[in-house]
């Protein structure tokens, strides 16, 4: 379902969606945390990108915006991507005319300092390929259109060889999901519409997949197998040779199995080892297979040609 095109190698960076997290603490960071610690400079020693949660749930402040890219500048290679405001995806009818000045204002110093990769507007999966949602969709696009936009669907109606024309018409990215797929749910796929390939591993907990818990906890509580994240790295290489660059998101945040799944995917791309943090091969003791020893220092890029 995509155009392909020579061109040079695709960077794929790997991280996992969100760094805030209590129940990370003593897993994958440090209990009792050292004086100082900063969980997202700590993040970034073992990955090149982390999706920003947060700015879903309010605009992000320009401060903490600016405060993040100096809390990664120790790794020029390093890469946001952000979450779009969910009154633009998920409470339409409360839209204000001040979100969209909220959310450009807030997320300006990354864009200035060149550190956002891709700006992610996640519908739920109830917003279905209907024309008032489609007029709405493609209005959405080009009201942000000077920005690097990815465009997560849940159901399987936007499957179309139409919306995905204007998709890439608008120079807006797929973004490629594992989630429970129910009735009409959309399955895992490898689309590419743009420069900017995103894959979202969300995790297969069909028991809790509706539970109605704060922050999804119960939803993401989910650990891939190696067997399950295989066809994944297929897909990823695929994505990679039709585009600039790729954002592989794993979002199974719970206990961070996000975490163990993104160094796994990591691995399995570049077919080496990888650095681990510390605490975590004691909760999930498969991670020595793929463990690296000593201290994480300037990740190595990968690209589509590993």
């Amino acid at each position: 379902m995509s155009t392909r095109r020579p061109q040079s190698k695709a960077i794929i960076r790997v991280g996992p969606a969100g760094w805030s997290y209590e129940d990370w603490n003593g897993i994958v960071y440090p209990k009792p945390a050292p004086r100082g610690f900063d969980p997202l400079a700590y993040l970034a020693g073992y990955f090149d990108t982390i999706e920003i949660n947060s700015s879903f749930y309010r605009p992000p402040q320009a401060k903490s915006a600016a405060a993040w890219a100096g809390r990664v500048a120790a790794h020029p290679d390093f890469r946001f991507t952000a979450k779009l405001f969910r009154s633009f995806t998920h409470e339409v009818s409360s839209v204000r005319p001040d979100d969209e000045r909220a959310f450009r204002e807030g997320i300006r110093p990354l864009t200035e300092a060149g550190l956002l990769g891709a700006v992610l507007i996640q519908f739920p999966w109830s917003f279905k390929n209907e024309p008032a949602s489609r007029s709405y969709l493609f209005g959405l696009l080009d009201r942000f259109s000077d920005l690097p936009r990815v465009v997560e669907v849940r159901h399987r109606s936007w499957n179309s060889a139409d919306i995905l024309e204007e998709l890439r018409t608008r120079g807006a990215g797929t973004c490629n999901i594992d989630q429970p797929v129910f009735a009409r749910s959309l399955a895992p796929g490898e689309v590419v519409t743009s420069a900017v390939g995103y894959v979202r591993l969300h995790g297969r907990n069909y028991q809790d997949w509706f539970t109605d818990t704060p922050g999804g906890v119960e939803r993401y509580n989910y650990l891939y197998t190696p067997v399950e994240l295989e066809p994944w790295i297929e897909r990823i290489r695929s994505i990679a040779s039709d585009t600039r660059e790729v954002y592989v998101i794993t979002n199974n945040h719970f206990e961070g199995k996000a975490v163990v799944n993104a160094l796994e995917i990591r691995s399995s791309l570049s077919g080496v080892p990888v650095r681990v943090p510390e605490s975590l091969p004691k909760q999930y003791p498969r991670l020595s297979k793929i463990e690296l020893g000593g201290e994480p220092g300037r990740l190595p890029l990968l690209d589509a040609t590993e």
